[in-house]
């Protein structure tokens, strides 16, 4: 997740921040327009509300409910921006962001956008950091994702999330799965960052979980009804 500087705000970004910063009614204003029918307004909000929580997160708790709902807007943008910012929330507000679960594995899977992809794996690895129980709901999901995406440019962003997860609150079983997902990358891995993020993961986890010849996790086939007959 890149930071927002000065910079790259434009006059009408930088004016509403202002406004917001200074006035409360004015982000609830903001957050209402996250469910605009207006496509424009939708991302411009959602582009504010994301500098707010580089700059002030704590402005954003009383409007979780509204930036969950607003990851089942249509466009990637509107998405990337606000899961972008529940990611600055996790750290003291992971339970009551927790909601955004769904939201965040339907954003995991979309077809067309890199960055939105990237965003939700960010995190659902933050997220599942915080908590043994939350790491384990993760876990399958950012492991089919690792499959699903393991060629393309973005993983190698991911790989930086996926080291904060393997520091997080992880239970052992976990642990073992994640290592034995990437154990290949770690001492085959093409690409001299590939492999060398991959094995900094792996002994990360070999050494704090002492784990032996880790496997990775196995997905059962779902038996036919001819089967189940």
């Amino acid at each position: 997740m890149a930071d927002t500087t000065d910079q790259e705000l434009s006059v009408e970004e930088a004016e509403q921040l202002a406004k917001v910063e200074s006035d409360g009614s004015a982000l609830a204003a903001l957050v209402e327009d996250l469910s605009s029918s207006s496509r424009r307004k939708r991302q411009f909000a959602a582009r504010v509300v994301g500098l707010v929580a580089h700059r002030e997160p704590e402005m954003l708790t009383p409007h979780i409910d509204e930036l969950v709902d607003a990851l089942y807007r249509p466009e990637a943008q509107t998405r990337w921006e606000v899961l972008d910012a529940l990611c600055l929330l996790v750290p003291e507000h992971a339970k009551e962001v927790g909601g955004a679960f769904e939201g965040a594995e339907s954003a995991l899977f979309d077809e067309l956008s890199s960055t939105l992809r990237l965003s939700a794996f960010r995190f659902l690895c933050l997220w599942g950091a915080t908590d043994r129980s939350r790491a384990k709901k993760a876990w399958p999901i950012l492991d089919e994702a690792i499959q699903c995406y393991h060629g393309d440019l973005e993983y190698r962003d991911m790989l930086g999330s996926l080291h904060e997860y393997a520091l997080g609150k992880i239970p052992g079983e976990v642990a073992e799965e994640l290592a034995g997902r990437i154990a290949f990358d770690a001492e085959n891995g093409k690409g001299s960052y590939l492999k060398a993020r991959s094995h900094e993961i792996y002994e990360t986890l070999v050494k704090r979980f002492k784990l032996d010849a880790p496997k990775r996790r196995e997905r059962k086939a779902v038996a036919d009804d001819s089967d189940e007959e």
